[in-house]
């Protein structure tokens, strides 16, 4: 069995069955994490050590995956959660369904940092995020709820969503 699917066997027992904000089947929810983690070993972060990994979920059923990439210039690098949308994006898609969010953190959850909440804010409110441990576990948010009373399209518009 390669090295991938054992991983993916591995995350199938181990996520756990809360219900997401949007409806997403639990497969393709373990899917989603499992990619997340795969994406995260492609992480390039000489500095930091810090390695992140993301797979995002777009309604026709794509897949697209990423991860950090850090530059000596500190502020020029970027968090997986941007490479992700922005790789759907270039293929284009603007609207998505899911997004899971793997770290090497195992006492807690690995958690999007200000500037990509708003960078998946761009995309709508009612979408989910999978916050995940490497063992699988995750926290179901939406990213309403990681960022509330936001500013997004429809405030440069003069209107709220």
């Amino acid at each position: 069995m390669s090295q991938a699917r054992a991983h993916m066997e591995n995350c199938k027992e181990k996520t756990n069955g809360t219900k997401s904000v949007v409806d997403v089947d639990d497969n393709i929810i373990r899917e989603l994490i499992c990619k997340s983690q795969e994406a995260k070993e492609f992480a390039y972060c000489p500095y930091s050590k810090f390695r992140v990994g993301a797979a995002i979920l777009t309604p026709n059923g794509t897949i697209f995956t990423g991860c950090n990439v850090e530059n000596a210039c500190y502020n020029l690098g970027i968090c997986a959660e941007r490479v992700v949308i922005s790789k759907a994006v270039s293929e284009g898609h603007r609207s998505f369904r899911a997004i899971a969010i793997a770290s090497d953190l195992n006492e807690q959850i690995i958690s999007p940092c200000g500037g990509c909440r708003q960078f998946m804010r761009e995309f709508g409110t009612n979408w989910s995020v999978y916050l995940t441990k490497p063992d699988g576990s995750y926290l179901p948010m939406s990213v309403e709820e990681l960022l509330p009373v936001s500013f997004g399209p429809d405030d440069l518009k003069g209107r709220k969503e």
